[in-house]
């Protein structure tokens, strides 16, 4: 198939390019926008407490809604406020509330706090109904520029928190990450494969390619997303320019090794191409359909967020193989050899005989090589038993440097830390109207309960059949010591104490996040099952073999526990945080095991290769390691540093998110790929392709190329 595929595409490069562009243009002309939204509560099933607790709240109180942003007043010497200061907050309040900013509704000066270090101004706005509103934000930058004019000449500094203020500067933080993460991405593919192939074409090579299907990429995902009316994440985004760029960059590596081991093997240039497509179509196609099998095991999620990333991903890999196995190979047929040009060190076998002594060494010694391969994932991997979940991803996406987080920090010296998003709790009467005793009664109970900072006076809806309380917690209402009582003391109270013949429920951001911890731990007990499964189920079709996939698998999950250790010996030991993004583990399980697996793959079919050829299984290896290896390093560099292109979007999540993938490819291609699985196929030996004839020689099968058999130079590509 991959022969036949290879031939029609170097006899019509022309015509493959054009279909390309058509395709391109009509999809990315065609589609409609996609957006965003950061808002985690449209990731949540409806059977969930806290979107019960949002519906209800839509229903009995259509109009009431948390104050959507909070100036925050401080003196400027850090001292307490005085009567005076007070009098100028309550000033600039007015003041702002008469510039009549659009889509602000209310603008109210609260009292000083208790120890008059803080004030604040609550200021409502116009409901958001939808990702693409932006109506809030627009009016946060519009009171920003107020607010700092009122305060001009004040002994005042104030600045604007809130849901709105962060969800304005979260967007902004994504936008820059986004911009730093394809600049950083690009740069650093341009730098790797000049310095691999020393031949500009080839490094601009898949940057023009993988921006040209971008757009395409885009545009399946916005007409798909639309037709299942699924969500998008701001993140998903991010991942996105780095696994279209870092997979496809992979791709075409891939098919470029191989099509310059052919060149120097003395096959034509057509010939050499075709061969590249026969020989490393399967591996490629294998190995992305692991990673796309990986992807799409995220479907099976709960979760919104983790639906539309596995959706995202798993169309950026199919479209990559797609442009790898056809677009690449045509637009190369029309260069020859011109696509290494100034280069002329495609014409000869390097001097360099590193890879060949150490691949000889392995060879020799597998045992040693096995064990300390091995030794190094198993002793990462103990630190992943200190994995603590942290679910603080509002201001884990946010620079600290914004306005929104520094006065939220500036807020905590004189309210609760929950005081920039309350929870609420709803009272509901079975039947009829709630009476003030079991109004009074179920305040105090609320009241009452450990890491509560205050409950405010109850508001009845118009029928007097719902109540709502706004529950200020003492911890900040992302943070882990807000889930515990969301999780713990407040909803046990709030439905035990709920007078006969009522019912509560608790909503707020809070209480999404322990209801998105829920469904994350349902997720893992089966997404991950599912995912390994299909993933063996490749290799075994692949291979052909019973055996094989079994301790291929056993060491990409050493591979996942090693780079979920190396995180936690990272961010909590040495950095200190009190925890790692509950996100993690998924995500990372899901990369690691995918696009570890494509180094997998690329090694074991080359060892299965070899060992048609006739050799050892100890030789197999030696020479697997010496032709693969360097693909596999290139690759994996290549595929790490665009993930660790991450780290510097200026905020917590990506920074973790980039790490931890970046540490677990690193792991993948240069402990498991290029060591520990030919070391242990060298140990098992032919049985490693038990019940298929995997390791059996067949030096008379040949391969038709372009009136050419590759065979008959197969030897010299090995010499």
């Amino acid at each position: 198939m991959f022969s036949r595929l290879g031939r029609l595409v170097v006899a019509q490069p022309w015509a493959v390019i054009g279909v390309w562009l058509i395709a391109i243009v009509a999809v990315a002309g065609l589609a409609p926008k996609l957006t965003a939204t950061t808002d985690q509560a449209d990731f949540l099933p409806s059977h969930y407490e806290s979107i019960q607790a949002m519906e209800l709240q839509q229903r009995a109180f259509p109009n009431s809604a948390t104050p959507a942003a909070l100036i925050v007043f401080v003196r400027a010497d850090g001292g307490p406020l005085t009567d005076a200061d007070a009098a100028s907050v309550a000033a600039v309040a007015g003041a702002l509330g008469e510039r009549k900013v659009e889509d602000v509704t209310t603008v109210q000066a609260t009292p000083p706090s208790q120890n008059r270090l803080v004030q604040v101004v609550a200021v409502g706005m116009t409901k958001i109904t939808s990702p693409e509103d932006t109506r809030q934000s627009d009016a946060v930058k519009d009171l920003r520029t107020a607010l700092q004019e009122q305060v001009a000449g004040t002994d005042l500094k104030a600045g604007i928190t809130g849901s709105a203020a962060q969800g304005l500067d979260q967007q902004e933080s994504s936008q820059k990450g986004m911009a730093i993460i394809a600049i950083a991405t690009i740069v650093l593919i341009l730098v790797l494969l000049l310095v691999i192939f020393r031949s500009p074409v080839i490094a601009l090579l898949p940057i023009v390619v993988i921006f040209g299907i971008s757009s395409m990429v885009g545009g399946l995902l916005a007409i798909v997303s639309k037709a299942f009316d699924l969500k998008i994440d701001s993140s998903v985004q991010s991942l996105l320019i780095v696994v279209l760029f870092g997979v496809g960059t992979d791709y075409i590596l891939f098919l470029m090794f191989r099509y310059r081991e052919r060149l120097r093997a003395g096959e034509d240039p057509k010939t050499a191409m075709v061969s590249s497509v026969t020989r490393v179509g399967e591996a490629i196609t294998s190995a992305a359909a692991a990673v796309i099998i990986a992807f799409g095991a995220l479907t099976l999620s709960t979760l919104g967020m983790f639906r539309s990333m596995g959706l995202a991903l798993a169309i950026a890999v199919a479209v990559a193989l797609l442009a790898g196995l056809t677009l690449i190979p045509a637009i190369v047929s029309l260069l020859g050899t011109k696509v290494f040009w100034p280069s002329k060190a495609w014409q000869h076998e390097p001097t360099g005989a590193r890879f060949d002594a150490i691949g000889s060494s392995l060879g020799r010694r597998p045992g040693l090589y096995a064990v300390a391969s091995g030794g190094v994932l198993i002793l990462l991997g103990v630190f992943a038993f200190g994995f603590n979940p942290t679910f603080d991803l509002s201001s884990g996406s946010t620079s600290s440097a914004s306005e929104s987080t520094i006065y939220g920090e500036e807020l905590l010296k004189g309210m609760p830390a929950g005081s920039t998003q309350p929870s609420q709790v709803y009272l509901s009467a079975d039947q009829g109207a709630l009476g003030a005793d079991q109004l009074g009664a179920y305040r105090t109970a609320l009241a009452a309960v450990p890491g509560v900072g205050q409950v405010g006076e109850p508001v009845l809806s118009e029928d007097k059949a719902v109540a709502e309380y706004q529950v200020t917690l003492t911890d900040a209402p992302e943070s882990d010591a807000a889930a515990d009582t969301m999780k713990g003391p407040l909803r046990t109270t709030a439905h035990d104490a709920a007078p006969a013949g009522t019912t509560a429920v608790v909503g707020g951001m809070t209480s999404i996040f322990v209801d998105f911890q829920a469904a994350m731990n349902r997720d893992y007990r089966v997404v991950f099952p599912v995912a390994a499964v299909l993933i063996m189920i490749v290799l075994g079709l692949l291979l052909r073999s019973l055996v094989a996939p079994w301790y291929l698998m056993a060491s990409v999950f050493l591979g996942f526990a090693a780079t979920l250790g190396a995180a936690v010996l990272v961010f909590q030991h040495l950095q200190g945080d009190s925890g790692l993004i509950f996100t993690l583990p998924i995500i990372m399980y899901l990369f690691v095991v995918a696009l570890g697996t494509d180094y997998n793959i690329l090694m074991v079919a080359r060892l299965r290769e070899e060992a048609r050829e006739g050799h050892d299984p100890h030789r197999a290896a030696a020479l697997a390691f010496k032709h693969a290896g360097p693909t596999v390093a290139a690759a994996g560099v290549i595929l790490a540093g665009t993930f660790a292109s991450m780290m510097l979007a200026g905020n917590n999540v990506l920074s973790q998110m980039g790490f931890a993938i970046s540490v677990g490819i690193a792991i993948a291609a240069f402990v498991m790929a290029m060591f520990f699985t030919p070391a242990v196929t060298a140990l098992i030996g032919r049985a490693a392709w038990w019940p298929g004839h995997g390791g059996d020689a067949r030096p008379n099968t040949t391969t038709v190329t372009l009136g050419k058999s590759a065979d008959a130079d197969r030897d010299a590509a090995h010499r």
